[in-house]
Parts: structure tokens; sequence; C-alpha cells
């Protein structure tokens, strides 16, 4: 039998997605372009305060078929990178701080 051509596009690098808290509204998944779900974008993003309240990050790579929690990763990342910064927005020091009581 013919096979067709998946229409499925894959994905060949790690994506991260972040579940930010918007309060009264609740929890969500920020959206993420395709070019801009990389580790250093999201790095970049959380440091330029993009999200009003980051709790948790996950990272998935549907090539190698995995997919796992990351927010230590991250904050422990963005703290190596405090030198590097004159100010530290505070949902990232709000993240930081809730990541360690994970």
């Amino acid at each position: 039998m013919p096979r067709s051509p998946s229409n499925v596009h894959h994905v060949d690098n790690d994506t991260y997605l972040v579940l930010n808290d918007f309060g009264r509204l609740g929890r969500a998944w920020c959206e993420a372009d395709e070019e801009g779900a990389n580790r250093e974008t999201l790095l970049r993003r959380l440091l330029d305060d993009q999200y009003s309240h980051p709790v948790r990050i996950v990272a998935f790579n549907t090539a190698e078929g995995w997919s796992r929690d990351v927010t230590m990763d991250i904050a422990d990342e963005l703290r190596r990178r405090f030198v590097e910064y004159d100010e530290v927005p505070s949902s990232v020091q709000e993240f930081l701080e809730t990541a360690v009581r994970r």
C-alpha cells in the first residue's frame, strides 16, 4: 500500500514552554513561535521581563521522544547570568524563589 507524505513537521530541536500565572485569569502555557521556543530565546525573554509570573518551564523534543520539567535547570542558568545584568526583573526574582520551594 503506498504511503501518503506526512503533514506533520518534525522539529529536531529542544522546545521550551513557559507556564505563566495570570492571577485571577489562571495559569496558561504561553505561546511561542517555532523559532523563539529555544533555550537561549527563553532565557532572554525571561530576563527582558516578557513573562509576568512564570511558574514552570518544560522542554521537549519530539524527534528524540522526550519531555521533562526544566524549571530548576532554567533557574540555575538565570542565577549564573545575573552578573551580566544591571537589574533583574521582579518576575525573574519571584520565579527563582518559587523554583527553590518546589
